[in-house]
């Protein structure tokens, strides 16, 4: 697994986790929003009047309401993005990552409106009378330019359809499932593999059930999920009144500095923080990714540019409100640099050959320079000794990027964990599975991800019932997303091979679910976080390619909309 993880990691090195990527994906929101004259602040109160169908017809061609769109888009969006991928933002670039959050959810919600306005613009009806659309149509069916030549771009929608099957699995598949069954086991100690097979079972009765069963689950779903999260939230915060200003401040005091050592965490760069906090805004809002077009593309209208006011909304809702919680919630409470008992993924230990104490500055730079700057460092190699559990060699146990302490080795015997004795093998800082006798390591560090989150929530007034809220948010959240993200993998599916071949992708789906619920979260993030480079940037590519048409197609819809309601109130 360690191996693995290391060749992801430097695939993801060169797209997603990359700063040209980063730069991209903030460029094409940055240049839109000017292009087009700040559209999600002049548009935005439209925008919420357009989605309670003050405007729609009678007639409209679609499977689902600007509301049903809406909802099954956020519950695509809204998921382990919200809850685990805040925490994992500033467990790795501290509080100024949920800053660059917010920067590319604001510059998304141009980026959305773009993307769902020329993808609705070229939507078509399949064999089974269904309306499938995305970025895939409007490359196919779009007139490009190079020069004075006009052109087609089919085969660009033919590597966006397969980067969206890819992703289907990296971004609504996997991680939601690995942070659910993570935090059921931290809740109620059920084992991960129990989780997905029971959650593998329903994903397949509800999938095969198409669109309009989708929307119906996912319009009644996201509401009330969100409802529940939020309340939840409020809790905690309010709970530590005393930390909200400071957790503010925070967030910006350090956006061009880079955050400093406090407690276990051992401090970020700007480079840092900026890189995860814009990657795991993208993974919470999807914003150029593509993904949120194909929903929307069912909605009922008789022209493009209404539904693209209505995807507007979603990286408002998804990031700027419920991520921010997420983030308060982890600053005012003090989880985000507090080590916590749990057990060690071994993707995420590196055994260091030497030993260093955290409360020594020299060591703390030296630690710095090594997990941020990506300095050399002496890593152990060799027979690891272990004696009652306690590891008795002169080296330092690194776990989710902090130094871990109480460290205890245990082995399973009569279906028990006890401490063990004997030798570990250990190569250049990585424990050598299946070299030896399965062992696991356990301790105090940092935690990220779902698990941290489900430790912030406990520190307000509901106590230990305050995980409950993440459990359960987090089960409704991720399901949801699971769910929507199939659909997306169905059509691209379509697209690509016909809709004979649907059945075979959403077996695969749900196979992947089940196995994905005991597979290291380190490897699901990076696997994500390829996945969804790949989708992105032939969208990017495409909307910006077709920047002259999406202004003159904003331009004939206010004409239009003007003779349509004549009373109506347009913004200036």
């Amino acid at each position: 697994m360690q191996e693995l993880n290391d060749v992801l990691s430097l695939i993801d090195g060169y797209i997603g986790g990359s700063t040209w990527f980063v730069f991209l994906l903030l460029f094409i929101g940055a240049f839109f929003t000017i292009y087009l004259g700040f559209p999600q602040i002049r548009y935005f109160r439209h925008a919420l009047r357009v989605v309670t169908g003050k405007f729609d017809r009678k007639g409209d061609e679609g499977d689902a309401s600007h509301f049903q769109a809406l909802a099954t888009a956020l519950s695509g969006t809204v998921g382990t993005g919200n809850i685990g991928g805040v925490a994992l933002a500033i467990h790795l670039g501290g509080p100024a990552a949920l800053f660059w959050m917010l920067v590319t959810a604001f510059l998304g919600m141009t980026t959305k409106f773009v993307e769902v306005t020329l993808s609705h613009k070229y939507r078509e009806t399949d064999n089974k009378g269904l309306i499938a659309g995305g970025p895939m149509y409007y490359m196919k069916n779009a007139t490009f330019k190079i020069g004075n030549k006009p052109v087609k771009l089919a085969w660009l929608g033919a590597v966006f359809a397969f980067a969206t099957i890819l992703s289907s699995f990296g971004t609504g598949n996997l991680p939601q499932i690995n942070n659910i069954a993570d935090s059921v086991y931290s809740s109620f100690q059920i084992e991960r593999w129990q989780t997905g097979l029971v959650l593998a079972v329903i994903l397949a009765l509800v999938i095969l059930g198409g669109i309009k069963r989708i929307v119906k689950v996912t319009e009644k779903l996201v509401p009330g999920m969100a409802i529940l999260y939020f309340l939840g939230a409020l809790a905690v915060i309010f709970t530590n009144f005393e930390n909200i200003l400071p957790s503010f401040i925070s967030i910006f005091s350090d956006v061009f500095s880079g955050t400093a050592a406090a407690g276990g965490f051992l401090g970020a760069n700007l480079a840092f923080a900026f890189n995860r906090g814009v990657n795991r805004g993208l993974f919470s809002n999807e914003a150029g990714q593509g993904s949120a077009p194909i929903a929307h593309a069912a909605a009922k209208a008789h022209e493009p540019v209404s539904e693209g006011m209505v995807a507007i909304l979603e990286p408002f809702i998804d990031t700027i409100i419920i991520c921010t919680l997420t983030g308060l919630v982890l600053l005012s409470s003090g989880a985000w640099n507090e080590k916590y008992q749990n057990i060690f993924d071994y993707t995420d230990v590196d055994i260091l050959g030497a030993s260093f104490d955290e409360n020594n500055e020299a060591d703390r730079q030296r630690l710095y320079s090594y997990l941020v700057e990506g300095a050399d460092m002496k890593m152990f190699t060799g027979e690891l000794t272990i004696t009652d559990g306690k590891i008795t060699d002169e080296v330092t146990v690194v776990n989710n990027r902090s130094i871990a302490e109480e460290v205890i080795v245990n082995i399973s015997q009569n279906g028990e964990w006890v401490p063990y004795t004997g030798t570990v093998e250990v190569t250049n800082g990585d424990v050598v599975v299946g070299s030896g006798p399965s062992v696991r390591f356990e301790g105090k560090s940092l935690v990220h991800s779902a698990q941290l989150t489900t430790f912030a929530f406990k520190k307000s007034f509901l106590g230990e019932n305050g995980k409950l809220i993440v459990t359960i948010g987090l089960l409704l959240f991720a399901f949801s997303t699971a769910i929507s993200w199939s659909y997306y993998g169905d059509r691209a599916t379509t697209y690509l091979f016909g809709t004979q071949y649907i059945i075979f992708y959403r077996i695969l789906y749900v196979i992947g679910f089940f196995l994905a619920s005991f597979t290291p979260t380190t490897i699901i993030w990076t696997l994500s976080g390829i996945t969804i480079a790949l989708m992105t940037i032939p969208n990017l590519i495409g909307i910006f390619w077709l920047r002259g048409e999406m202004k003159e197609t904003v331009r004939q819809y206010w004409i239009d909309f003007k003779n349509d309601w004549p009373d109506a109130k347009t913004p200036r």
